[in-house]
């Protein structure tokens, strides 16, 4: 499949709108923009478990929920699956109001032994990623990372790198940006319509707070059936690759880095 994203990131992006599972192809993609991150706070272990615990919780109850009570065909599920965690549609849109909000519990990418895949949306996020003891959350993307300054209440440097993309195509090389967020940390992060993006946590407390302010405009105009995360995706890899490729917290020594 060929497909420039910089050809219709002011249109249409999906060929098939309800598909959870399109492939974009890497070698000719190019971001139409930058991602953009901004330090918030470092919180004492004790306070940044407690918030992490809550909002977790929150998604595996409703998860419980959903399981126990599933939601009938037609309605809008708001406990849904994504490739880094369970979420939860916390605010659905409405009417006049195109935004909505997610939760979601990331997965331990070295308890599972795989990362999520690089991959894109279809609308514009805004996202909080929140850490507990114990966990780091490493964010990459196809094109650098802009780090704002961080705000009045964080401490201390953000560690950033340069490897290689894993799993491409022979003979295609393509920089991978990572940027680390450390254990009990609040960050932001502006995501831009069609720009790659990879979040994988590395322990078993992170959660992200996520806004969608194109929600209901995103869906149709691709055309989607429904509210699903996964058909508002693009991915850029067709195999997921082992935890080994993302779990690095600092760059790697076989000559990868840059």
């Amino acid at each position: 499949m060929s497909h420039d994203t910089t050809e219709t990131t002011t249109g249409r992006m999906k060929r098939s709108p309800d598909h959870e599972d399109e492939i974009l192809d890497l070698r000719r993609h190019r971001d139409p923009g930058r991602n953009r991150l901004t330090p918030v706070v470092r919180l004492p272990p004790d306070v940044a478990m407690t918030v992490v615990e809550a909002l977790a919780g929150l998604v595996r109850s409703a998860h419980r929920e959903e399981r126990a009570h599933p939601t009938p065909a037609g309605e809008l599920k708001q406990a849904q699956e994504f490739e880094e965690g369970d979420v939860f549609m916390l605010e659905p849109p409405f009417e006049g109001y195109f935004a909505d909000r997610y939760l979601m519990d990331f997965y331990d990418t070295t308890e599972r032994d795989i990362c999520s895949r690089m991959h894109l949306h279809t609308g514009l996020r805004f996202v909080r990623m929140m850490t507990g003891p114990d966990t780091t959350i490493r964010v990459s993307s196809l094109s650098p990372i802009t780090v704002r300054p961080a705000a009045p209440g964080w401490t201390g440097p953000l560690t950033a790198f340069t490897d290689a993309l894993p799993g491409t195509p022979p003979g295609v090389h393509r920089d991978r940006h990572n940027v680390i967020v450390p254990p009990n940390s609040w960050v932001d992060m502006q995501i831009p319509r069609g720009v790659s993006h990879q979040f994988n946590a590395v322990g078993p407390n992170a959660v992200i707070d996520s806004v969608h302010p194109e929600e209901s405009i995103e869906t149709l105009r691709e055309g989607m059936s429904g509210y699903r995360m996964m058909a508002q995706t693009i991915f850029l890899a067709k195999d997921r690759s082992p935890a080994a490729t993302c779990a690095g917290v600092t760059a790697p020594d076989d000559g990868t880095a840059r």
